[in-house]
């Protein structure tokens, strides 16, 4: 008897890392669908099945995981990758701002976990996987916000490892680095003011990590850490992809003292 062919989930499924990860399992003969907020902006998208979703909404989440399932029975794989970029001095940031990037990137995670448990259940195996960033290991200036939606979700992973376990449910985060996407043009920005004392060093941390982006590695690489994740029995806790000193930077964060560290950042944004 031939086996079924898995069935995959990305949110934020249109552009950047998650279309980077469809296409690649696509092309490996995986069942994809997408997600995006709104796909008459993607009539000529044919790399996979795109599919309305906006985290930040419920009823978008229940009618996009009822339609996979009417159609194909089932749910192997969740890809949590519907995110967006926020920059600024934390005493800049507006309020309202703040509450909405963390209504993405982690409670719009949140939500669709919630959605896609209880068929993982029933089926008594699934495989979660949230994309997070390296920068949620570490708190970097003006990106505080980012940084801390993304350590939210990947210690909220570790709790729910081990809520799951016993239904056949596992869950893993992989963090990405700097990769050649279009997260930038996305990215809410304080305003630079020209009376703000975080002026100068705003500006160039910005230069800085647009220049990151713009010389990041081909998403694609995401892509296949995807597949061998699925395809491990037990997949560990925590997985990182990217460049070498990316990844480093989480192991030093690990054995220097906090005030080393912190001097390594701030040498290396010039601050």
């Amino acid at each position: 008897m031939q086996q079924s062919k898995k069935v995959v989930l990305i949110t934020g499924g249109s552009s950047g890392i998650g279309k980077a990860i469809g296409v690649y399992l696509s092309n490996k003969e995986y069942i994809v669908y997408g997600t995006t907020r709104n796909t008459s902006n993607y009539t000529h998208f044919n790399f996979f099945e795109l599919i309305d979703l906006d985290v930040t909404k419920s009823k978008t989440i229940q009618s996009a995981i009822k339609k996979i399932i009417s159609k194909e029975g089932k749910i192997d794989v969740l890809i949590n990758n519907a995110g967006v970029g926020i920059t600024g001095a934390v005493e800049e940031i507006p309020d309202e701002e703040i509450i909405k990037h963390f209504e993405t990137n982690y409670f719009g995670a949140i939500r669709v976990i919630k959605e896609v448990l209880p068929y993982m259940r029933q089926q008594k195996n699934g495989l979660i996987i949230n994309v997070t960033s390296i920068a949620g290991y570490m708190g970097l200036p003006y990106r505080g916000i980012y940084s801390a939606s993304k350590a939210a979700l990947e210690i909220t992973t570790e709790a729910l490892r081990m809520e799951v376990k016993d239904f056949g449910v596992k869950i893993t985060n992989i963090a990405p680095g700097d990769f050649a996407t279009n997260i930038a043009s996305g990215r809410y920005h304080a305003p630079l003011k020209k009376d703000s004392p975080y002026k100068k060093p705003y500006k160039n941390t910005l230069a800085l990590m647009d220049n990151h982006v713009d010389s990041g590695g081909n998403p694609s690489m995401v892509g296949i850490v995807v597949e061998k994740i699925i395809n491990t029995p037990n997949p560990k806790i925590h997985y990182k992809v990217g460049a070498f000193m990316q990844k480093f930077s989480v192991f030093l964060k690990h054995i220097l003292p906090d005030k080393i560290y912190e001097k390594l950042l701030l040498n290396h944004y010039k601050l």
